[in-house]
C-alpha cells in the first residue's frame, strides 16, 4: 500500500524505515549527524511549507510538512486495510 507524505509523494508503505518528529531531530545531534551523513539528493523537501517531520526510506529521507501523527494515523489504516483482505482471501480459499 501508499502513504501520502504532501504535496505529490506518495511511497510505498513497507519501504518506511522510520518516522521522526522535526522537534525530535532539532534537538539529537544523533539523528542530525545521520542527515548530514546522507547526499544532498538523497534527501527530498517535499514543499516550502515548514518540515513537521522527517521519513526516512529505504530508497530516500523525505521532509514532510505533514505532522508524524498524521503520518502514522495513514500508516495504521494501511495496515487494518491489509489485515483485513488477508483475512477475506482466507476465508474464499476454504
Amino acid at each position: 500500500m501508499f502513504i501520502h507524505l504532501g504535496g505529490d509523494t506518495v511511497i510505498r508503505s513497507k519501504d518506511v524505515i522510520t518516522i521522526v518528529d522535526q522537534d525530535t531531530h532539532d534537538s539529537s545531534s544523533i539523528t542530525q549527524q545521520f542527515l548530514s551523513s546522507r547526499k544532498e539528493e538523497d534527501v527530498e523537501r517535499i514543499s516550502a511549507e515548514q518540515t513537521k517531520s522527517v521519513v526516512v526510506t529505504t530508497e530516500k529521507i523525505y521532509l514532510s510538512p505533514i505532522s508524524t501523527l498524521t503520518l502514522k494515523r495513514r500508516a495504521q489504516a494501511i495496515s487494518e486495510y491489509d489485515d483485513y483482505t488477508e483475512d477475506q482471501e482466507d476465508t474464499t480459499q476454504t
